[in-house]
């Protein structure tokens, strides 16, 4: 692609199926080809915006020179991340900032007599309190959005428009009747998205039923996982003469849910019967591999025979998106199936939350439990504990589901699964010899307390100069206490202790399997392993001030509700030719 309106065709391609993260490496591919690009530049932002990830939204908007355009699309997007900002605010605070969104959408709306900055400026009144202001705006704004569109997009906007209008007015038939033509008007799953979340909090403000919604309502996403199937003639809890009602079954079931998008892995038997089904109903599919290619076919589909070897290269071939959970070998370790597992529930999650889409689970499953670490019933187990919805489909004995107690975490046999953390200071190479003892007492001191709040999770700790290295029990007590870091380092005066004040603390975490040894030089625990230097290599490219995580670590921490925020910010070349990594930063909701 050289045009750059071939590069914003293909942004908008993806944009449509709700792939907002690859959105945004598109566009920003495109921009190094055309680096003036404004429209380029909106999109690469607008993606980010819609994902949620509003700081670095808002710190693009201003690199890529965007706040000094006076295009009305342009500037509405700049008042689009003031009111997101203001969205997450709380108390007075909250109220301020919704009116300060409402007057920058007010403006161009007065400017232009555009409708889209209009009904945006009489959403943010209503929510900031101003009833009346909303009202006369809302009712206002109907004649202009009732005229004919000149386009397919122009007529989903003044069909969403019109309902928020309606909704505002707290005219229900008149919503629906826009929400369905604006339905019809175009499939975007991501204009969809942003306009229910838009639409929900008028909803909450008027204590309106979201059903009123259903008619933007996204395809399901589904996570599947399911029984390895039996060799022609062998035993197995999933028998080969099972296969073709099985198929069936899943096809069924997914059309029933209204899937439009799978992640799970692509082992002979359940997994591939899925991948199938999905290729066959024009659904995305997602596919998430626990380790290495080749090994993975040797354990997981070669022992079926047949033809299940090509049906998975073939189902591979087609997936929109391929991804390891480690680049690493099985080596007979459960815990990286399990580990596997994590990464594909959480981005079926992550996924779900920018699509504004329910997640199930789907399991082809003969309903027998066991205490394994890995397997059907593990996958079962850790989504019901999340009290997520899912189906079963039975095969085998088709013993009936049993109460399931709680998740077992993997067990430290091999490799364990842990959370990373490397984190430095910016500046310490500046500090003269008489400011090291006072960033010894002052900074790794406050370093060290908060450490010690963590009591048994903190299972290592180390520093060298200014380095820091610490391995947690999970992924949410990796989390907060990232995060605890940076607010204490960000609350100390550092020139009142004697510090250089452009010193800033920087964070990168990870979320893998590693190897729990003993060193015999430090005569304590240690551990090793390719995820540690994976998270060395995060450190050196997060900003000053920030945490970056992997995307494993942020899809596993999907699965501990929504408590955290994981903004994607693009595909990030690590440090040291380590090879490039998908990147969120972390921050508390």
């Amino acid at each position: 692609m050289n045009d750059a309106e071939d590069w914003l065709a293909r942004v908008r391609e993806l944009e449509a199926s709700g792939d907002l993260l690859l959105a945004y490496d598109v566009a920003l591919q495109g921009l190094t080809e055309h680096p003036q690009d404004a429209w380029l530049a909106h999109r690469a932002v607008l993606n980010l915006a819609k994902s949620g990830a509003i700081r670095r939204a808002r710190d693009e908007f201003t690199r890529l020179g965007l706040d000094r355009s006076r295009e009305v699309d342009i500037r509405s997007l700049g008042a689009r991340i003031a009111k997101d900002d203001a969205l997450r605010a709380s108390g007075a605070e909250r109220s301020e900032s919704l009116r300060r969104a409402a007057y920058l959408y007010e403006a161009i709306y007065t400017e232009t007599g555009n409708f889209y900055p209009g009904i945006n400026a009489a959403t943010l009144r209503l929510l900031g309190g101003e009833d009346d202001s909303a009202l006369r705006l809302a009712g206002e704004l109907l004649a202009e959005l009732r005229k004919p569109a000149v386009s397919e997009e122009d007529a989903y906007y003044r069909a969403a428009s019109e309902a928020e209008a309606a909704l505002i007015l707290r005219d229900l038939l008149a919503a629906q009747d826009a929400l369905s033509r604006a339905g019809a008007a175009s499939s975007d799953l991501a204009a969809r998205a942003t306009t229910r979340r838009q639409l929900r909090l008028i909803c909450g403000a008027h204590g309106i039923d979201e059903a009123v919604l259903d008619a933007l309502a996204p395809p399901t996403v589904e996570c599947y996982t399911g029984h390895i199937i039996a060799a022609p003639g062998a035993t197995g809890r999933f028998p080969a003469a099972e296969e073709a009602q099985v198929a069936k079954a899943i096809a069924d079931l997914l059309e029933r849910r209204k899937v439009g998008f799978g992640y799970g892995a692509l082992a002979a038997g359940a997994d591939i019967l899925f991948a199938e089904a999905l290729l066959a109903r024009g659904a995305e599919l997602h596919v998430v591999l626990p380790f290495t290619r080749e090994e993975f076919v040797d354990v997981s589909v070669v022992p079926a025979k047949g033809v299940w070897v090509d049906r998975f290269e073939a189902c591979l071939a087609r997936a929109r998106s391929v991804t390891y959970a480690t680049s690493d070998s099985y080596l007979g370790h459960d815990a990286i199936f399990a580990y596997g597992s994590f990464v594909t529930m959480g981005l079926a999650v992550l996924r779900a939350r920018f699509l504004d889409a329910e997640v199930r689970q789907a399991a082809v499953w003969d309903g027998q439990e066991t205490t394994g670490l890995a397997g059907t019933a593990f996958d079962v187990r850790t989504w019901r504990a999340l009290e997520r919805p899912s189906d079963i489909i039975a095969c085998g004995n088709k013993i009936p589901a049993q109460a399931v107690a709680a998740t077992p975490q993997p067990s430290n046999k091999g490799r364990a699964l842990r959370a990373l953390l490397f984190g430095d200071v910016k500046g310490f190479s500046k500090l003269k010899e008489v400011q090291i003892p006072l960033f010894v007492e002052h900074i790794l001191g406050t370093v060290g307390c908060v450490l010690d709040r963590y009591g048994e999770d903190v299972l290592h700790s180390n520093t060298w100069g200014d380095g820091l290295y610490v391995v947690l029990s999970g992924a949410e007590v990796g989390a907060r206490c990232a995060l605890e870091l940076q607010e204490a380092f960000s609350k100390l005066d550092l020139t009142s202790l004697g510090l250089p004040d452009f010193m800033a603390f920087r964070l990168g975490g990870h979320f893998g399997p590693v190897f729990e040894t003993w060193d015999p030089v430090l005569k304590a625990n240690a551990y090793m392993g390719a995820h540690v230097s994976r998270t060395a290599r995060i450190e050196p490219v997060t900003p000053p001030g920030a945490v970056y995580v992997t995307e494993q670590f942020a899809a596993r921490l999907a699965l501990e509700g929504d408590v955290y925020n994981c903004n994607y910010v693009g595909v990030i070349p690590a440090a040291k030719d380590f090879g490039v990594m998908r990147m969120y930063h972390l921050d508390a909701r």
